[in-house]
């Protein structure tokens, strides 16, 4: 993959990406690719709901109680009967599998990515 163009710092901190805890994960069949409908713990931000093509490399059962980083900032996206309130941020693998971000210690749920 080529590098994207350079962007400048004050690009970068228009981006609120912060940790949150997965409390609670649904199978999403309207998708056109096979996802999760996940909900995520942001501390004072509050829940937010959020769609995730994270099928293949994780069981529901596990992603509960696990913290993931994600982008709190974009707009709503409704992805077919659901509205998606943040971008869960994860890596992109063999057979383009994501593989999701994680804090390796726990953290304060809505601490800032810095």
């Amino acid at each position: 993959m080529d590098l994207k163009p350079e962007i400048t710092w004050q690009d970068f901190e228009k981006l609120d990406i912060r940790c949150g805890t997965v409390i609670s994960v649904a199978d999403f069949p309207e998708a056109k690719k096979p996802s999760y409908r996940l909900e995520i713990d942001f501390g004072t931000l509050g829940i937010k709901k959020s769609s995730a093509q994270i099928t293949s490399l994780y069981q529901k059962e596990e992603l509960v109680g696990k913290q993931i980083l994600a982008v709190v900032n974009f707009p709503k996206k409704q992805i077919a009967n659901f509205f998606s309130e943040c971008l869960v941020l994860g890596l992109y693998g063999e057979n383009n599998d994501v593989t999701l971000i994680t804090p390796s210690l726990p953290v304060k749920n809505g601490s800032i990515l810095g």
